[in-house]
């Protein structure tokens, strides 16, 4: 995500990079096809979208963003290019955390030297890699700001995950989790929250540390849920499911800025953020990818049980004057309340397949829901 922030600007930009799989139309099975499916997306959406570490996923990102409405647009114009491309090949792109029909396990891997040096360092872990995120980046050009910024943000990650649980079917079972994906993934030796740092400094060292310990293939694998990005002068949050619909994903977005304004705010005032139990902290990760949003979760600063509903609501509120200052409340505050009605991802994957007992009518109603029927940005332009 390149910059393009105006100096004095008090709102960062935001960008957004959203993972899909693809599936079979007919049967709804993940399939090795997304090779195909960038290929007809580039001429909508060019540098936008790409491929992932599998032949199953494909990734739209957006440019950066100043307002949800542009960020929104964006998002939903990469769905609907993606899902057009599909649906000419006889495919379907879903947004779901975790593959709900065929087979996955282990995913058939792209080539390059490059991913065959991480067969070799993580091995059976790639068995698992069949998982869609969504990674929310946030401008923060001052490195030193942004590892004390995250110091603040580690403690808010359970809640996010929570908010955008989204996985709860793997190998075509109901693994009784909302957020399977987030447990897959906590395997990897540089996965979940970073740890406590007060310098930029010091985070290069420790991810040195990493590189000489072979637990990295380069310095783009610290694959922490909380980071500085590699390529931009951002802090990027890559903790949570990919959500059903692009709307959530705005708001999600919105949070997270939010939140990274108001911990700006504290690391200013001399404030490095607060050094969390990590016992805690893994305890605050299994609930929230257990339970999602149906449940309860982990205060991390208590290690007491709250609803998920408060904790999310606790984060709106602290996240309140940042998020009225953007003008973005009612969009987050929204979202919150569908939650609560219609439940996370997980929730309306489950409901989908109580209606008919049927796994397919899952991936039906999940690709209806990523990207309705919104022409693409060539279709919109006359010749």
């Amino acid at each position: 995500m390149a910059t393009g922030q105006r100096p004095g600007s008090p709102i960062p930009l935001i960008g957004v990079e959203e993972e899909f799989l693809v599936v079979d139309a007919g049967r709804g099975e993940v399939v090795p096809e997304a090779a195909i499916v960038v290929d007809r997306a580039r001429p909508a959406l060019g540098a936008r979208v790409g491929g992932e570490i599998t032949k199953l996923q494909v990734e739209t990102r957006t440019d950066p963003c100043r307002s949800l409405d542009d960020l929104g647009a964006q998002l939903t114009e990469g769905r609907a290019a993606v899902q057009a491309a599909a649906r000419s090949e006889g495919l379907r792109v879903i947004a779901s955390g975790s593959p709900v029909l065929g087979r996955a396990v282990p995913p058939p891997i792209t080539e390059g030297p490059r991913q065959d040096r991480g067969t070799a360092t993580f091995r059976g872990l790639h068995d698992e890699l069949a998982i869609c995120a969504v990674h929310v980046h946030v401008e923060q050009p001052d490195r030193d700001r942004a590892v004390l910024i995250g110091n603040h943000l580690r403690r808010h990650l359970p809640v996010f995950l929570a908010c955008a649980a989204n996985s709860p079917y793997w190998s075509e079972r109901d693994t009784g989790y909302a957020s399977w994906r987030s447990v897959t993934w906590g395997r990897w030796p540089v996965a979940g929250p970073p740890p406590f740092l007060t310098s930029a400094q010091q985070y290069d060292d420790h991810v040195d540390t990493l590189l000489e310990a072979g637990a990295l293939v380069d310095r783009d694998t610290i694959f922490w849920d909380l980071r500085l990005s590699t390529k931009h002068p951002t802090l990027e949050v890559r903790v949570a499911d990919v959500p059903v619909t692009a709307a959530e994903s705005v708001a999600l977005a919105a949070l997270v800025r939010a939140l990274v304004v108001v911990a700006g705010d504290a690391v200013d005032r001399g404030d490095e953020g607060p050094e969390l139990v990590p016992e805690l902290m893994r305890l605050a990760y299994w609930r929230a990818a257990r339970d999602g949003m149906g449940g309860h979760g982990v205060d991390v600063a208590t290690g007491r049980l709250l609803p998920a509903g408060a904790l999310a609501e606790r984060l709106v509120a602290l996240a309140r004057p940042a998020l009225d200052e953007a003008g973005d409340r009612e969009r987050v505050e929204s979202w919150l309340a569908r939650l609560a009605t219609d439940g996370d991802g997980a929730t309306r994957q489950r409901a989908a397949a109580a209606l008919r007992g049927r796994l397919t009518d899952v991936v039906d109603e999940i690709a209806a829901r990523t990207a309705p029927d919104v022409p693409t940005r060539e279709e919109r332009t006359p010749a």
